[in-house]
């Protein structure tokens, strides 16, 4: 009996995971069991046997969505410019592995698209990750790792677009680890506290 439940859990992942990626590709409109059976090499039928519906199912990938994004918090006690550098790093290579996560939090038009509890779960995602930067932002300030003349609210979201932008990277391979590398030191380059300056004689 749990190898059959096991079974059918990690068949709701690859389902989850393949609506995710036809959300990526074609839009939430092109998102129906038909479409998904297709994806993954079911029958129609076959997926009503994992899910009763299709808002069950996005529900379901509504807390795939959470589960990913929930696992790119680093450990509190980190220092918070070392907390910053690893979430930029997890959070970006998590999204960037599955897109559709990037266009279900960020387009409007999904959010509508989705039943009401779970496009406020999704917005919660948002908020959280907002509050979690700020919230670090402000620690690495008041401890002098980070900058202090720019807002810690405005600063968050710009680690948020650089999140974005090194996870919807095309670059493939070891230029892509290259160039995500280089972005995320440049990011705590300039998240640094600008250099005392020299007095001229």
């Amino acid at each position: 009996m749990s190898a059959r439940r096991r079974t059918s859990e990690v068949r709701q992942v690859e389902l989850t995971d393949a609506a995710l990626r036809l959300i990526a590709t074609r839009g939430i409109a092109a998102l129906s069991t038909r479409s998904l059976a297709a994806e993954v090499g079911l029958s129609s039928g076959a997926i009503f046997r994992h899910f009763p519906s299709l808002d069950a199912l996005l529900d379901a990938v509504v807390a795939r969505v959470e589960a990913v994004l929930e696992s790119t918090y680093p450990p509190r006690e980190l220092p918070p410019r070392e907390r910053l550098a690893r979430f930029v790093e997890a959070r970006s290579a998590a999204v960037g592995s599955q897109v559709g996560i990037l266009r279900l939090v960020l387009s409007e038009q999904f959010l509508l698209a989705l039943p009401s509890a779970a496009s406020a779960r999704l917005s919660a995602c948002v908020r959280k990750t907002r509050e979690f930067l700020a919230a670090c932002l402000r620690e690495g300030q008041a401890r002098d790792e980070l900058r202090a003349d720019l807002d810690a609210g405005a600063l968050a979201a710009v680690v948020m677009g650089t999140v974005q932008v090194l996870a919807l990277s095309t670059a493939g391979g070891k230029r892509r680890d290259a160039e995500a590398r280089l972005v995320r030191e440049s990011l705590l380059t300039l998240l640094a506290p600008p250099a005392p300056r020299r007095r001229s004689r």
